[in-house]
Formats: C-alpha cells, structure tokens, sequence
C-alpha cells in the first residue's frame, strides 16, 4: 500500500498537523522525517522496518553509511536521519551550558548522548569558568576503539587561551565499561600534576559508560 492510498486522516502529517506532534508514534515521527517511502514500500513501512532493525537508541549512534545498508534508505533519508538526533544533541547542550556543573552525574547529562554515538575513544575538556559553568568544550582526541592518546599541551593549550579557571577532563569507553584502565590512571595524574604547575585546576575526570560513569574525584583518585 502506498501512502497515498491512506486515508488523508490517517497519514502522520496530517495527524500531527490535526492533533500534535504528541500523537504520533516513532514510526510515525520517522516517517516525516524521511518523508518518502520507496517503490515497493511506503513510507511509514519502511519506518517500521527501520524500527525493527535498530532501536532509538540505537537509531541515534547509526552513521550514514550503517542507515544506507537497510534497503529503501539512501543517501538523502540517511542524511536526515542523522541530522535530526545531531541537532537533538546540539540543543541539550546549549540547554545545559547554563546550568552550573557540580558534579559528575552532570557532567554525564552533558556529555553521555555525545560520546555514546561513537565507537571510538574521544577525549573532551570542558573549560569553566569562576561560577562552574562551561564556557567551550573541545575534543582534543580521538582514538581507536579501545585507546585514545592525549597529550598535555593539547589539553592545557585552549584552556590558557579561553583563560579558563578550571577544566574537567571527559572521555569515553565505547565498551561500555567506565571503569579506569592502568594508562587511563596514568594520565591523569600526569594532567593533575601539570595543570597544577600551570594553576588551571582539574577538578575531575570522568569516564562515560552505557548508562553509567566513573569519576575520579568521587573515588578520591583526584584530590582538591
């Protein structure tokens, strides 16, 4: 059945237009946004398939090349797909950056839907200022899937130029598992000490996993 063959009412513009965005089901939201189905399929079918295939969450860490591998997505429905749940993230941390950051559930809130799109270690630093709210964020690194490799000067350098009065280091562990490796240990105390000679304070490093954290600064790894 083709979209068009769906009773007016009954087609998810024109539902969401008669009733609200909040009426809709995520095969429905998906449809308008990739707006076209194919030949073989219409529109809201191939949502379902999409659906069927990788949950939201899931959905949301796919890149285009990934989404293109279904049939009936191409290059232009992967595209729009992608760029939904990117512009979802940008405007959750605009949302963000004017709450003061206190502590490392908040810094998680921040940065977790970031970092859990990727499946490779990325490093951040968040600059504060005097009053703990973010003033930039960076990604100094990118690694491999299981290792990232940072390097002070990248770490302190933008700090010194945004004239940051503190920073907060972030990373990820795409395996899920934010506990602290030996080099992951190793690093931060070699930032610590240099940040102290640089009198920028760290005021904590912390870890994103799947729907959980680690941070040094609550385990006492990171002393102020």
């Amino acid at each position: 059945m083709k979209l068009k063959d769906i009773s007016s009412e009954n087609r998810p513009r024109e539902r969401m237009e008669r009733f609200g965005v909040g009426v809709l089901s995520d095969a429905e939201l998906l449809a308008v946004i990739i707006q076209k189905g194919t030949r073989k399929e219409n529109v809201i079918n191939l949502s379902h398939k999409l659906l069927t295939k990788f949950n939201l969450t899931e959905l949301s860490k796919c890149s285009i090349k990934e989404l293109q591998q279904i049939k009936g997505i191409g290059l232009a429905k992967a595209c729009q797909i992608v760029a939904v749940f990117e512009l979802n993230i940008r405007q959750d941390q605009i949302q963000q950056k004017d709450k003061i950051i206190t502590s490392a559930k908040e810094v998680y809130n921040y940065c977790h839907a970031q970092l859990n799109k990727t499946d490779k270690e990325t490093f951040i630093v968040l600059h504060l200022n005097s009053k703990n709210k973010i003033i930039k964020e960076e990604i100094v690194s990118i690694g491999t899937i299981n290792k990232t490799v940072v390097h002070p000067r990248e770490i302190f350098k933008s700090a010194i130029k945004e004239n940051a009065n503190s920073i907060i280091l972030v990373h990820n562990h795409p395996s899920g598992d934010p506990e602290p490796s030996e080099e992951d240990i190793f690093i931060t105390e070699k930032l610590f000490e240099a940040g102290e000679l640089l009198l920028i304070k760290i005021l904590d490093h912390v870890i994103i996993g799947t729907n959980k954290w680690y941070s040094f600064k609550e385990s006492k790894l990171i002393i102020q």
